[in-house]
């Protein structure tokens, strides 16, 4: 029988081929070599790392100094730096280091990088004008300015709705920083509705007094020219609504005013405005709006408000408008809103005196 050669290595494993080119008595010693090679090498590695080599310098302590000075001194010891964190601080001015890593008096090599958490100093604002605010407009409010709010004192208020806040403190536009504690005085509501009295006959400081103690509001003075025939100056000749009417709490009640017997021609408006600075989408701390607030009347026109305010206060304004007027907003220039103060009857330019007005023009 022919014995058939199988090809060279086609059924030799490895181990056949290993204990062919090297000694079974070497392959311990070989395998021992690599494994303390491999302990040696990590080992050098940890030792490096945790024992800095001769080039060794002692880490400064930099807390409390100005960022620049640390840098000029870590330079000159050939370290590095890296700001990880910029926080509000009361304690640090700006730009001053608050804590740094390692820690001073660390051993590091040369080349090393000193991380900071740096200072930003305190960040004074203007404290927002949360009056007739709702509470959900106030937690907005608060949030975006990173305030906190505080004890909260409720009380009954014929003036302000339910919920609404009647007071603050801080009072609007103080001075405060981030986290700030801000009290309130909120409305619990007052008289769900009342009974108008008689301002007729009464003058106007009576009328004002006699509102006051009754919880009424009053809206548009209206101060009217009614001739030789009609009351004496500051008496109120009409009312809308009329005496005896029961109303909702909040609704203003307006009141006619005789201008005097010898006034005639034009009727003067008198009315409370509380305009609020509106508040653009994005906004950044200290952002100011120019608000421009304008009055048409029969004299012409005139500036009642020109400068800058903080979004979201409340411009309070008694407005003396005479004849046919209205109110212009503006904000940064913008038309943002429109108030009509009154309407003058068409026969009121004459030479002769203006007719009282009816009780639908008041």
């Amino acid at each position: 029988m022919i014995a058939q050669r199988e090809p060279d290595g086609e059924r030799r494993g490895w181990r056949e081929l290993v204990h062919e080119y090297i000694p079974r008595d070497w392959i311990f010693p070989i395998v021992l070599a690599c494994f303390v090679g491999v302990i040696v090498w990590f080992g050098h590695a940890i030792h490096e790392f945790l024992v800095p080599p001769a080039s060794a310098v002692t880490v400064p302590n930099l807390v409390g100094s100005a960022l620049s000075d640390a840098n000029e001194d870590l330079m000159r010891l050939g370290l590095g730096s890296l700001v990880v964190e910029h926080i509000t601080s009361d304690r640090y001015p700006a730009d001053t280091i608050i804590t740094q890593q390692p820690v001073p008096g660390a051993q590091v090599r040369q080349g090393r990088q000193i991380s900071f958490v740096v200072s930003s100093g305190i960040v004074a604002r203007s404290m927002p004008d949360l009056r007739y605010q709702s509470m959900r407009e106030v937690g907005l409010d608060l949030a975006r300015m990173r305030l906190q709010l505080g004890k909260v004192t409720w009380q009954s208020s014929d003036i302000v709705p339910d919920g609404h806040v009647i007071t603050q403190f801080p009072q609007p536009l103080a001075n405060i920083v981030e986290g700030e504690v801000v009290n309130l005085v909120v409305s619990r509501g007052g008289k769900m509705t009342l009974r108008v009295p008689n301002f007729i006959g009464m003058d106007v400081d009576d009328a004002r007094t006699l509102a006051r103690r009754d919880g009424v509001t009053l809206g548009q003075l209206i101060w009217t020219p009614l001739g030789t025939g009609g009351p004496p100056h500051g008496v109120v000749a009409r009312q809308k609504p009329d005496a005896g009417t029961m109303v909702a709490a909040f609704s203003p009640v307006s009141l006619q005013i005789s201008a005097g017997p010898d006034e005639s021609g034009y009727i003067l408006h008198q009315v409370h405005l509380l305009a609020s600075v509106p508040i653009p989408d994005q906004t950044t701390p200290g952002q100011q709006i120019r608000v421009k607030i304008v009055v048409h009347d029969a004299t012409g026109s005139y500036d009642l408000y020109d400068a800058y305010a903080e979004p979201g206060q409340k411009l309070d304004f008694v407005v003396t408008a005479v004849g046919t007027s209205f109110v212009d907003i503006y904000a940064n220039d913008v038309l943002v809103g429109e108030t009509r103060l009154g309407v003058e009857p068409a026969n009121a330019y004459g030479k002769q005196p203006a007719p009282s007005p009816s009780a639908e023009e008041l």
